[in-house]
């Protein structure tokens, strides 16, 4: 926050630095940064630029042979007919989740033994996948990975050129550019922010564009929004089942909305009931401890950032926050030697602040239960703000919101079909696309209307089927330069057939 690379106020959301860096850490800490969607491959430029060229590389990532693959694969080799390998690898089930071996599909499936016993071809097929099975295929580079060194990367690390990139990749995978020395940094696109940049850049046209990190977050109307579960398009709260709990909670302020981001998973979920009966009173919090009143008192008593497990260790075991972090991971990884000796520490430490082994063991151990899904705070108050930002956007500036929501779904027409609905909901109106009103893009009109200006979303012509945004983006040029197309004849004899062809004009006159 102090060199400005987040926007969050570690103060102001009580975040842990130590959860982040101190000296007792082991491992390297991770940097996950997201960026624009659109605008990440300037920070990779930059970074390049910044540190140079042969100091910034991706990471590779390694494919292996899997089930299927190695059937395909060794198939293609021993020469069988492309039909027979084809239904032999079909055969293995398909869970990408809990990938099966060939060994355990060979188990499950019969058919699979039956073609074995039966035929010698085959009997070679299996027994030569299942030597190969598992051996690396091919290499990649991971999505999102940068790693970032202090002097020329080939000196620590070698490197790999994929063809299909411009920076190099180091040759040691995920797992072990930490050990050699290297920091790794994800720079991830995040649709939601070039969402809220086109909001901004519709809203600015009319001298209201908002600064994102001055809004007002006791936004009444944001909070309205919320409770009543119309987040449709809102960050991290569009599910169906995050809507119902919405409607249950009411969240009223940012502390809560950053809780329900952390309970809303496996695992936490299960508490999301004693966290609301809590916050209406039809349940007592307990606090576990009066020393604890203070770390819990924003959850309402229940345990669910990692931050809160290290500060509960802190006020009732007097670990340093360094340690406390170790404990934390320790309870995340549940090694029964590392808990055995944690636990006796913490009720050691405990003792010496005068709190009875009976009850600082009992703490130990709920803490220890909670610690295993513990969410970090940072990253679920820094994922709150942009889902406030988005429902402040959605609650006080609709034809905006749902403008740019639309554009970034521009080929996804169920999505549109939804945002449609939403915007009926939302009394926005949607106009027709419009070869002398509408942008390539999904974009705002307003006009005075009888009680005040009226805003209306105008439909992309980018976005119907089979006409292509590079054509509707040609088509707005002559529009502009030439000025509104008097009749059909006019558009045919002003637009350029090599950009909208028979297919592109069939596809504007079916949409009207």
């Amino acid at each position: 926050w102090a060199l400005t690379i987040t926007d969050l106020d570690p103060l102001r959301f009580g975040l842990l630095f130590e959860r982040f860096l101190n000296p007792e850490r082991v491992s390297m800490p991770d940097f996950d940064i997201d960026f624009c969607q659109e605008r990440r491959e300037e920070v990779i430029t930059y970074v390049q630029e910044h540190y140079g060229k042969d100091r910034v590389a991706q990471i590779i990532t390694f494919g292996t042979l899997q089930a299927r693959a190695v059937l395909r694969d060794v198939g293609r080799v021993l020469q069988m007919p492309l039909g027979q390998v084809d239904r032999l690898a079909k055969m293995v089930p398909a869970n990408p989740a809990n990938p099966v071996t060939l060994a355990q599909a060979i188990d499950l499936e019969p058919r699979l033994k039956e073609a074995r016993d039966n035929e010698p071809a085959v009997r070679t097929l299996l027994d030569t996948a299942l030597e190969l099975e598992g051996l690396y295929r091919n290499a990649s580079t991971h999505a999102a990975g940068i790693v970032i060194g202090d002097r020329p990367l080939t000196e620590l690390v070698p490197l790999y050129q994929d063809p299909r990139s411009d920076i190099p990749a180091t040759q040691f995978n995920m797992k072990w550019v930490e050990p050699a020395g290297l920091v790794k940094f994800d720079f991830l696109g995040l649709k939601t922010l070039t969402t809220l940049d086109r909001a901004h850049g519709y809203l600015s046209r009319r001298g209201l564009a908002p600064v994102w990190n001055q809004l007002p977050l006791d936004d009444a109307r944001t909070y309205e929004l919320m409770a009543s579960g119309q987040t449709v398009g809102v960050f991290q709260l569009e599910s169906q089942g995050m809507r119902d709990t919405l409607r249950k909670m009411r969240c009223g302020s940012i502390e809560e909305i950053t809780a329900l981001i952390s309970l809303y998973r496996p695992g936490p979920m299960e508490m999301i009931d004693t966290y609301i009966d809590r916050k209406f009173g039809r349940a007592e919090v307990d606090y576990l401890h009066t020393s604890l009143t203070e770390v819990l008192t924003e959850t309402y008593g229940v345990i669910i950032y990692q931050e809160q497990v290290m500060k509960i260790a802190q006020i009732l075991a007097g670990y340093s926050l360094g340690e406390a972090d170790l404990l934390r991971r320790a309870m995340g990884k549940k090694k029964k030697e590392e808990m055995d000796f944690q636990r006796a520490r913490f009720i050691k430490g405990a003792s010496e602040k005068e709190v009875p082994e009976q009850q600082s063991g009992g703490i130990f151990d709920l803490v220890a239960k909670f610690a295993g899904y513990g969410f970090n705070k940072s990253h679920a108050a820094a994922y709150a703000l942009i889902s406030f930002q988005t429902g402040w956007l959605k609650a006080n500036h609709p034809v905006e919101f749902f403008a740019a929501s639309m554009s970034l779904d521009l080929s996804n027409t169920d999505k549109l079909a939804v945002f449609y609905q939403d915007c009926r909901r939302f009394e926005v109106p949607v106009k027709a696309p419009d070869v002398n009103r509408s942008s390539a893009d999904f974009d705002v009109e307003w006009r005075e209307g009888k009680d005040g200006p009226q805003g209306a979303v105008l439909y992309a012509l980018g976005a119907i089927r089979n006409v292509g945004l590079e054509a509707m983006k040609h088509l707005v040029e002559v529009r502009e330069t030439g000025g509104r197309f008097t009749d059909i004849f006019d558009f045919l004899e002003r637009v350029d057939p090599k950009f909208v062809n028979k297919r592109a004009l069939e596809n504007l006159g079916r949409a009207g």
